[in-house]
């Protein structure tokens, strides 16, 4: 098992400040006093209340920043409410006031609204056998991990191992007073794991239900559908006095003077109620022009000069722009702008896809996501007045396919994933269910899979020393049914073909980026069930990082030079495989030495072995101190590893379905894009690191293609690069030769450049400016 996948590297110093808790209550106060949307102030309300806790909890030592246990009092399985950066506030999030199921489950009990109280009743008969109807039943909900205590202590009664279930309530009693150990009820078991969704229901209808009207859309139709027709009356009106185009040539009659204060009368009702346009407000324009110039006619006062030239002006401007109202082309016109205006709008079309999603189960996705934004049918066109027939419009229809609830390669397929980040979000469902079929009973299985989805929302702790986050395997109720968790067998092999199909999905579907840490910590638990000894290294902080590494980030090199030796890719990036895997015996001596009964030996073996590469990475960083230091040692490490392409590639297997060939094309185009936001974007260092991460991984997915791909490959990039705007040929034409270069059998001198500075190295990190983004200022050049 890759015990080290959720390791987090934080400064050695254990005396964390104030300043940062501090610095963020200081933003979240501004974001609560000032933001526009009520919304974003009310959650911004609720961050300062947990910085607040941050600081007081630190302040009275309550809380000790990066620890293991961090709330004093609190052993290191109970979750605790961690915000961003990893700070815990104080609380426990299995704390708090009791909650409604738990108020409920005190007064049919006949017991005091006390959770230690509650905790003495499910140890009853009564109690346990309410908990075992649940297990068996499969009608309960675990957000938190601590709600799955007590069904594990009912599970082990039924079970007869009351050893197992004795020790464990003595671990969980002291806190039985503080913590909430019972799950939550639920009207159905779990929906079927093989589906997964990205939001439920009723998440999706309350965001379609709060979209907004658009103002200016708004604002557009009261023109179409009020104020040009108004406008057209008064022109119309005005032409009554005209002869050969000019105004006023005839005399208005008493007729004339009750039409035109019926119609001023009519614009002051209008104006009342239709509030959205303003432009008829404004004296320069047309209408407001007319509509003066008759105001002052009904009062009996005749225009000077300079007021019937400005009226003959806007006469003579309407006419010649849209004709005499009434003549064929205007009334086209016209007639058009008002079928625009009819049109339903998006606001009222999001409305009937609310009433739809409205009398479906609110807590889980859908299969039927697509059937809710077709057409408006005919029952909801004499339910809400439109049209029946008028289609959903896509911002829509986008809002409700994120929850479709599908098998997680077709959300993939669909585009409905639209990162790695987001894919690392939706595996747990079905990674829970996979490490779960290591038991045998079902009860315990689906109990297992919820413990482990609740698990998952864990936050990870700001830690010191690499120290590693708390395991699953740590909580109390996990170690207490560990005894009857199998290996081998079906549920090695589900493990194995699920991380097999994760892999596959996330370098297919994002084959130019980074694997997510989340995503990492999923993969990392399919490997240990499918019993492969797998070292997946995450993508480590910059900020926090102390230049050491763990012993499975030489593992992970180690891996990749059996994998890529001699390879374009140990061409371009300089690596010595060889060396690497010497080092890699050292640290395997050390793990026989600890099999032979020689731990301390093994462990100064192993440590000075993982110091060495260590050791490598600052060298070939250059020795930089500082962020930028950190950076560039990071880099190398990504380099020296793959960032885990290898090991998934060699120890598990993943291919792309598109092939190696069509992997490293996409990895090209998301280089060119990315350099393409250079022009846009003048300071650029995260564009750039991303685009470097990318053409990393070009280079491993084409040094796995035969030489015949690769070589068209290789031609093929200029092409595509030319085709990219902004100068994009331009700023990428020293890395492109740099690759024709290796491609060829060429080599890159000690600095990285070659061809007297005309082809170089891409690498994302540079302890001074980056060429890539020194080019953006300057001139563009022959070559």
């Amino acid at each position: 098992m890759d015990t080290n996948a959720d390791e987090q590297h934080t400064p050695v110093d254990p005396r964390i400040g104030p300043g940062y808790p501090a610095g963020r209550l200081a933003r979240a106060l501004r974001t609560a006093t000032t933001h526009e949307d009520a919304g974003a102030r009310a959650r911004a309300e609720r961050r300062v209340g947990h910085w607040r806790e941050v600081l007081r909890a630190m302040a009275s030592g309550a809380v000790t920043a990066g620890s293991r246990t961090p709330v004093a009092g609190l052993p290191a399985w109970v979750t605790p409410q961690v915000v961003h950066g990893g700070f815990a506030t104080g609380a426990a999030c299995a704390g708090g006031p009791l909650l409604p199921y738990e108020l409920e489950s005190a007064a049919r009990a006949g017991v005091p609204a006390d959770r230690r109280a509650l905790f003495g009743h499910f140890l009853t008969d009564r109690g346990l056998a309410e908990l075992t109807d649940r297990l068996d039943r499969g009608c309960y909900e675990v957000l938190v991990p601590e709600e799955a205590a007590l069904l594990t202590v009912a599970w082990l009664v039924r079970a007869g191992d009351r050893s197992a279930a004795l020790d464990l309530l003595d671990t969980l009693e002291p806190f039985a007073g503080q913590l909430r150990f019972t799950p939550r009820p639920a009207a159905a078991p779990a929906a079927d794991t093989t589906l997964t969704h990205r939001r439920t229901v009723g998440e999706v209808r309350e965001a379609v239900a709060a979209r907004r009207r658009h103002p200016a859309v708004e604002a557009m139709n009261e023109a179409l559908a009020v104020w040009n027709p108004f406008a057209d009356e008064l022109l119309a009106h005005w032409l009554e006095t005209a002869r050969s185009g000019r105004v006023l040539a005839r005399q208005p009659d008493d007729g004339w003077h009750g039409r035109g204060a019926a119609l001023l009368a009519r614009y002051q009702e209008l104006a009342a109620v239709h509030t959205r346009c303003g432009k008829h407000r404004r004296p320069k324009e047309n209408q407001a022009v007319l509509r003066a110039a008759l105001t002052e006619a009904v009062a009996g006062r005749t225009p000077d000069a300079r007021a019937l030239g400005r009226l003959q002006h806007a006469v003579d401007s309407m006419v010649a722009k849209r004709g005499r109202p009434g003549s064929a082309r205007h009334t086209a016109l016209r007639a058009g702008q008002a079928a625009v205006a009819a049109r339903p709008t998006h606001h009222a079309l999001a409305a009937v896809v609310a009433r739809r999603l409205s009398v479906l189960p609110q807590g889980t996705g859908t299969p039927a996501a697509d059937a809710l934004t077709g057409p408006v049918t005919d029952e909801e066109q004499r339910d809400c007045g439109l049209p029946a027939g008028t289609a959903v419009p896509e911002p829509v229809r986008r809002v409700v396919l994120g929850a479709l609830s599908a098998p997680i390669g077709t959300l993939v397929e669909r585009g409905l994933v639209p990162s790695a980040e987001v894919l690392a979000e939706l595996v747990p469902q079905l990674v829970s269910a996979t490490a779960a079929l290591a038991h045998s009973d079902p009860a315990l299985r689906a109990l297992a899979a919820a413990n482990h989805r609740a698990f998952r929302n864990r936050r990870s702790l700001l830690l010191l020393d690499l120290q590693h986050q708390v395991r699953v395997e740590e909580l109390p109720w996990v170690r207490a049914v560990a005894a009857y968790r199998g290996t081998g067998g079906e549920s090695a092999e589900a493990a194995r073909t699920t991380l097999v199909r994760l892999g596959e999905l996330a370098v297919q579907g994002f084959p130019a980026t980074l694997l997510p840490n989340p995503l990492l910590r999923e993969l990392s638990v399919l490997a240990a069930g499918a019993g492969l000894a797998m070292p997946l290294v995450e993508e480590l902080a910059i900020d926090i990082f102390m230049g050491r590494f763990s012993g499975k980030f030489l593992d992970a090199a180690v891996v990749a030079g059996d994998l890529l030796g001699g390879t374009l890719y140990e061409r371009y990036y300089g690596i010595d495989y060889t060396a690497l895997a010497a080092l890699g015996v050292a640290g395997a001596a050390g793990a026989e030495g600890r099999a032979a009964g020689r731990p301390e030996a093994a462990a100064r073996e192993r440590r000075r072995a993982v110091k060495e590469f260590g050791k490598l990475c600052r060298a070939r960083a250059g020795g930089a101190g500082g962020w930028s230091g950190n950076a560039m040692v990071i880099e190398q490490a990504q380099i020296l590893t793959t960032h885990n392409l290898a090991a998934l590639v060699a120890l598990a297997g993943i291919e792309p379905g598109y092939g190696w060939a069509e992997a490293a094309r996409r990895c090209f185009t998301a280089v060119c894009a990315l350099t393409a936001r250079l022009h846009r974007d003048p300071q650029g260092w995260n564009t750039v690191k991303d685009a470097a991460y990318a053409w990393r991984q070009m280079l491993f997915h084409l040094s796995l293609c035969g030489a015949p791909q690769r070589a068209e490959v290789v031609a093929w990039t200029e092409a595509e690069a030319a085709r990219h705007p902004g100068r994009v040929a331009d700023r990428l034409a020293p890395a492109l030769a740099g690759l024709r270069l290796v491609a060829a059998g060429g080599e890159f001198r000690a600095d990285g450049t070659a061809e007297g500075g005309r082809a170089r190295r891409l690498l994302g990190r540079s302890s001074a400016d980056h060429w890539l983004r020194r080019d953006l200022q300057a001139p563009a050049g022959p070559g």
